[in-house]
């Protein structure tokens, strides 16, 4: 037998009177002899309720950085750094990193493993708030219905590459039109003439040429329904026991495409011209921090690249243990996931010299961001390449894994913060489970008929831009500001054993919620004469 004292606040304080807790241990576990523990935060928890925490800590890290990591780290810092001046872009980028993105990471990691909730339970500190944890739950459950797509595109492509002849070489396909001309020829210098990775992606994946515009999708492709089946069938099967079978499969996506960027940089850099791509993308413009622009676009894609904001960090870090050391974590993730951005940007610029040596063209003619490096741009480089169809298997397989594991994280966000508010929901975590995915499959169907390119663009542009920034702002001033940082700060105490310092209370309390309103301010700019004219995008959304 043994006993122990729950932690409690200094009985000078408001908090609550001290209770003592009698631990009897047996062999078969830990028997609670009181009928209730004050936990540190000065709620009660019902007895004998335990949370599941994570089987390994590296399988927190591996969640969190399978999470960070995605799709936008590989076809979205690259161009950006590109187009933005260079290395100079990453002044700025490292600038809004240290201030706001690694200060509000750290917050979201701490204030999950602190509350051991999911993103609308952490407000227990401070009910009024209530609502800001669910709308990070719906702002994750929308993001689904639109990146899941992205993964059943890569699946069908991927599907598509085990094949003697890449499907999107030639223009002698059912889907092609007569303006297709293939690689060999120099097209990219011809406004009339389209490629046919292009036409493949357009024409033979989503069918865009099937439909007059978003009043006219049309029904579901099979094809991509079934992949958009298979990657639901996935995240079920890896979500429905939580965080012990989650845990493990990070192990394959959140690793596969680091090894899978490296093969890919190894044969990049032996390709003609990709020496040149790699000097452009990293070419100094200091002129260039001089443009507004390119600081607004640094403080964009910190903002988004760390994931801050969809609850996601929140969750996972609920599955820690109390003591764990949520500050290192913080360091260590968020660093890994800047530096494979960067990274990343090797590897796309290698084969965008090869393109532009190949077709003899600047190389701003064949960079671009989004979908299109992805989906077209990347597979053309590659199907110019000996055994080509292994290296599309390849690529493709990188981009299953990228999404897959983001695609957990969103879910899970929702899972878990849901589960935590309504508690009656843990004892059918595995139909809540499979509610979820089937739900988001059924609204995601809209997005893989012929015209759903249309849905996706508008979700994608205008579902989740300042609702994040805006959410992530109020969350920062409930933490700081009336929760307070002083008492936030004696909760990560409490569990790490030292206070943050200065400059992290500085930054919750002050730099980050003026970055966050600043830059949310500069989004809603957009209500101008251009802004007027896409409103019912808004709308329709």
């Amino acid at each position: 037998m043994s006993s122990a004292m729950a932690p409690v606040k200094p009985s000078g304080t408001a908090g609550p009177k001290e209770v003592e807790l009698i631990l009897v241990k047996e062999q078969n576990g830990v028997q609670f002899t009181s009928s209730a523990l004050v936990s540190p935060s000065g709620q009660t928890q019902p007895s004998g309720e335990e949370r599941e925490t994570w089987g390994k800590k590296i399988d927190f890290l591996l969640s969190v950085i399978g999470f960070a990591v995605d799709l936008a780290n590989v076809w979205r810092f690259p161009y950006l750094c590109y187009k933005k001046g260079g290395g100079a872009f990453l002044v700025p980028y490292l600038f809004f990193m240290v201030i706001a993105g690694m200060p509000l990471f750290y917050m979201e990691l701490a204030l999950g493993q602190y509350n051991r909730e999911g993103a609308a339970g952490v407000w227990k500190i401070c009910p009024i708030f209530k609502g800001v944890g669910f709308t990070v739950i719906l702002i994750s459950l929308y993001v689904g219905f639109y990146y899941n797509v992205i993964i059943a595109w890569a699946l069908f492509y991927l599907f598509s590459s085990f094949s003697g002849e890449l499907p999107w070489i030639h223009c002698n396909n059912t889907w092609n039109s007569p303006n297709c001309s293939d690689l060999n020829s120099t097209l990219l210098n011809d406004t009339y003439k389209t490629t046919p990775a292009l036409e493949y992606f357009e024409r033979g994946v989503l069918h865009l040429h099937e439909s007059s515009g978003i009043d006219d999708l049309g029904l579901p492709r099979w094809q991509l329904t079934s992949c958009l089946a298979v990657v639901i069938v996935v995240l079920y099967f890896s979500l429905w026991k939580g965080v012990k079978t989650s845990g493990k499969v990070v192990w394959i996506t959140a690793t596969m495409p680091y090894v899978v960027l490296t093969v890919l940089l190894l044969r990049g850099i032996t390709l003609p011209g990709a020496i040149d791509g790699i000097k452009a993308y990293l070419s100094v413009d200091f002129l260039r921090l001089c443009d507004a622009q390119v600081w607004i676009e640094a403080a964009t894609q910190i903002c988004f690249s760390l994931g801050v904001g969809f609850g996601v960090l929140i969750a996972f870090s609920s599955y820690n243990k109390f003591s764990n050391n949520c500050y290192r974590d913080a360091i260590i993730t968020s660093s890994i996931n800047s530096l494979t951005s960067f990274f990343s940007g090797f590897v796309i610029f290698s084969f965008l010299g090869y393109m532009s040596h190949k077709h003899n063209v600047a190389l701003d003619k064949v960079a671009t961001d989004g979908p299109g490096l992805v989906f077209i741009i990347y597979p053309e480089a590659i199907a110019t390449l000996p055994g080509s169809s292994v290296w599309a298997v390849i690529f493709f397989i990188m981009l299953l894994t990228l999404g897959i594991d983001s695609a957990m994280g969103g879910m899970e966000s929702v899972i878990t913060g849901l589960t935590d508010e309504f508690k009656f929901l843990h004892k059918h975590r595995e139909l809540f489970t499979l509610f979820i995915v089937v739900f988001t499959f059924l609204i995601s169907l809209i997005c893989v008929t012929n015209g759903g390119i249309y849905v996706f663009t508008l979700l994608d542009h205008f579902a989740a831009g300042t609702s994040i920034l805006f959410g992530v702002l109020i969350e920062a001033i409930g933490i700081s500001w009336f929760y307070g940082v002083d008492r936030f700060s004696d909760d990560i105490q409490e569990m790490i054993g030292q206070r943050p310092g200065l400059y992290w209370r500085l930054c919750w309390k002050f730099v980050s919620p003026c970055f966050l309103l600043v830059r949310s301010q500069s989004l809603w700019r957009c209500m101008n004469m251009t802004c007027f004219s896409q409103l019912h995008h808004w709308l329709v959304v």
